[in-house]
């Protein structure tokens, strides 16, 4: 036998060098029993999970705030505009009051404007109260600063302390939202009981 065959057969008889896993698997298991392998596992499979249950919460939030954040935008998104078509509605009614009041035999023209403006305010109203803007009137309601913006608080025996006694525009608001504060006069110190 040659020197270059013993060699060659010296080197088949070696074991196979480990790869890198194998030989860290191998130190890293090295020492440990079964059953503390085992609980060592079992904890990382709990920190998973948990590590998993954690994760979803945040995606079930963020689904929940991500719907609610569309339903927003759909139902908001012409808030300017709507205030711009409110204010279109208060000169409507500012119009309106600035006619003569009505009377026994009063002027043709006189009787059909009102009656066309009247007629108009009612239709505009209407198509706005369908697409969710609604207008209250506060006049006998209690102050509400949510809802009315007070522009002068005047005395008054005939009104509870707080009342709103005058309204000089009404409130207006966008499903529920506040869209125009009210712009009232409010009662001070009335001597009647609050209601």
């Amino acid at each position: 036998m040659t020197t270059e065959n013993t060699l060659h057969d010296a080197q088949n008889d070696a074991p196979a060098p480990e790869t890198a896993e194998a030989a860290e698997a191998t130190t890293d298991t090295a020492g440990q029993t079964p059953e503390s392998r085992i609980a060592e596992l079992e904890a990382q499979v709990e920190e998973f999970r948990d590590k998993w249950l954690r994760s979803e919460a945040e995606m079930q939030n963020y689904r929940t705030r991500a719907k609610r954040e569309v339903e927003d935008a759909r139902q908001y998104a012409v808030q300017k505009f709507a205030k711009d078509v409110v204010e279109a509605a208060e000169n409507l009614q500012r119009g309106l009051a600035s006619l003569p009041p009505k009377a026994e035999g009063e002027e043709g023209l006189v009787a059909k404007l009102r009656e066309g403006f009247e007629s108009t305010e009612r239709s505009f109203l209407g198509i706005l109260e369908r697409n969710g803007i609604t207008c209250q009137h506060p006049v006998g309601e209690v102050f509400d600063a949510n809802l009315h913006q007070a522009m002068a608080e005047q005395p008054s025996d005939e009104h509870a302390d707080g009342t709103v006694m005058q309204a000089w525009t009404p409130t207006w608001t966008l499903n529920g939202r506040l869209l125009k504060p009210a712009m009232v006069v409010v009662a001070k110190g009335g001597n009647k009981a609050a209601e």
